[in-house]
């Protein structure tokens, strides 16, 4: 199953939070079916998400809609990365 995973930086993890819960609609209507929040545990500024994808360009139209300006009004204080990933394996577990 295709994912993508998106880092930025946040000036305020609390300001930001809620305007990512609230874009779940619009991440649900790009195709994402979960997702994984992560937290840089060296600096709590830098926050991962893996989210898991049904189709890559839905998803891909996604991240170039409103996304970036939701973004910008959470908080995200530098250029967000995206990366569109093809699991390979899975190993572990």
């Amino acid at each position: 199953m295709p994912q993508l995973l998106i880092r930025h930086k946040v000036a305020d993890y609390e300001k930001w939070k809620p305007v990512f819960d609230a874009h779940a609609p619009i991440r649900k209507a790009g195709g994402v079916t979960s997702g994984r929040l992560f937290r840089n545990a060296d600096d709590p500024s830098e926050i991962l998400t893996l989210f898991e994808i049904g189709d890559l360009e839905p998803a891909r139209r996604f991240t170039q809609s409103d996304l970036r300006k939701a973004m910008q009004e959470a908080g995200v204080v530098d250029k967000p990365d995206f990366y569109f990933l093809e699991e390979l394996e899975h190993f572990g577990e």
